[in-house]
């Protein structure tokens, strides 16, 4: 063997092992895929009532406009970050996001109610390929203080896109463009993801497990069926009456759950590679990183949707003034969230506690206004309480998204990042399908200001288990 040819292969090999490089224009792509499907997740709270007037739609099926979307979204996210890490995350990532924009086409252009909930069930469907490529893809091509820097910034894209979401579909259903009123908070995504495709093809890196396993069918199917028969009953429950196949649903569950868990376990001791592999949570930084994540996205998603609906059908404000009552919230959280990062290195992760306190603090003004206000209430009557409990928002969300992924390998970051995102999206759908059932259970006896009042205090017990559950979190973040 020659020594030209020994050479070729030493630069072959030394190329092939240098990991690939995501680069701030390709950083900005995937942050803005991120953004979509949570600002689509909340962009239709505002819009449901215009819809429902427009389609002719009963509430339990405007619920399944929000709660199709969600619960197909929560199903195959898990499985989207596997097959990234089989077939290419840069591939799994353009075609998820080509086919959103066409799913966003079809919500926009539904001819009927049921045929829009089938489209954002596509819709979900399509998020649920792209999203986790994303996380992945930060996590494979950055390394040190990039990633880090990275990962603050999708932790502060993901916080902001909930809150603007529903600000952009109160001001996007009042200009009633071109006349397409609420159809334009879909139709909105597709110049939007043409641009990403243009950008992505440019500049978002390939990559992809160096060892992929095939994908987990028995352990998909179960998973899917677990977070169904959760998550279905729970969404569509109250509106439907509680039938009969509700409670059995809910029955079931635990033991579809417990059937999942052992198949799973099973296929990590024989030493293949499962769908949620049970070794991923040895990771301390993983495990307590998610036990915080649901409480936190519950009462998050849950106030989102209860404010929503209290201020338009309660408090008389139309789409756009309901919408920026929540403006505050979000340019706080912006800024604060910028300063995740330097608090982190200075104070370590009791940054998250302090978020927790300071959320708490904002949550109880908001019900302090309510209470002193109801039904006047606007962007001035909130101010105080969204800007505080912004911050404190802005002190977790981040910060935590980091600390769950800090340990997980790069050979594993689909599936970590597809575990994270599934407990976060689940845990999504079950704040609209437990604070929104709460509250709009209420309404009828209690009236709609001592309905909030208790919802928002509700969701103050959420914050305090949050905070709890803060102090258990390393104390440091990789």
């Amino acid at each position: 063997m020659t020594t030209r040819t020994l050479t070729s292969r030493t630069v072959r090999s030394s190329v092939a092992a240098t990991p690939p490089a995501l680069g701030g224009l390709g950083l900005f792509t995937v942050l803005l895929a991120a953004a979509l499907p949570l600002i689509d997740f909340f962009i239709v709270n505002v819009a449901l009532p215009t819809i429902g007037e427009d389609l002719h739609a009963s509430e339990a099926v405007l619920e399944l406009v929000v709660a199709g979307y969600g619960v197909a979204y929560a199903v195959l996210l898990v499985l989207g970050g596997r097959l990234g890490d089989l077939f290419g995350r840069r591939r799994l990532f353009l075609g998820g996001m080509a086919a959103f924009g066409l799913t966003s086409l079809a919500c926009g252009l539904a001819p009927g109610a049921w045929s829009l909930v089938a489209a954002r069930v596509a819709q979900g469907a399509s998020a649920a390929a792209m999203l986790p490529q994303v996380l992945a893809t930060i996590q494979a091509a950055t390394s040190g203080p990039r990633r880090a820097r990275a990962m603050g910034l999708y932790g502060a894209t993901a916080g902001l896109s909930m809150v603007a979401g529903q600000i952009l579909g109160g001001v996007l259903v009042a200009a009633d463009v071109w006349g397409t009123g609420w159809r334009s908070v879909f139709l909105v995504n597709v110049p939007v993801v043409i641009a990403g495709l243009v950008l992505a093809v440019r500049t978002v890196p390939e990559t992809r497990s160096q060892h992929p396993e095939p994908v987990d069918g028995p352990g998909t199917v179960l998973l899917a069926l677990s977070l169904l028969a959760l998550l279905a009953p729970l969404t569509e429950g109250r509106a439907a009456g509680w039938p009969v196949w509700t409670w059995l649903s809910l029955a079931a569950f635990p033991l579809v759950a417990a059937a999942f868990y052992a198949v799973e376990r099973r296929a990590d001791r024989q030493g293949r590679t499962p769908l949620v592999p049970p070794s991923l949570f040895r990771l301390v930084s993983l495990r307590r990183g998610l036990a915080l994540i649901v409480p936190f996205s519950i009462g998050f998603s849950g106030f989102m949707f209860v404010i929503a609906v209290a201020l338009q059908r309660g408090a008389g404000l139309g789409p756009v003034p309901a919408g920026l009552t929540l403006a505050p919230m979000a340019v706080v959280f912006f800024f604060v969230s910028l300063a995740g990062p330097r608090l982190v290195a200075r104070y370590g992760t009791r940054v998250v506690t302090a978020g927790a306190v300071v959320q708490l603090v904002g949550v109880g003004l908001m019900a302090l206004a309510v209470r002193q206000s109801w039904p006047h209430l606007g962007v001035v009557e909130l101010l105080p309480g969204a800007a505080v409990a912004g911050a404190g928002q802005a002190l977790q969300l981040p910060i935590v998204f980091r600390i769950i992924l800090s340990e997980v390998p790069a050979a594993r970051a689909g599936v970590g990042s597809g575990v994270m995102v599934t407990a976060q999206q689940s845990s999504l759908a079950l704040g609209v399908a437990t604070l929104g059932t709460l509250f709009l259970s209420l309404v009828p006896g209690s009236g709609m200001r001592d309905a909030l009042m208790i919802t928002l205090l509700a969701q103050l017990a959420g914050v305090v288990l949050t905070g709890l559950l803060s102090l258990r979190l390393p104390r440091t973040s990789g």
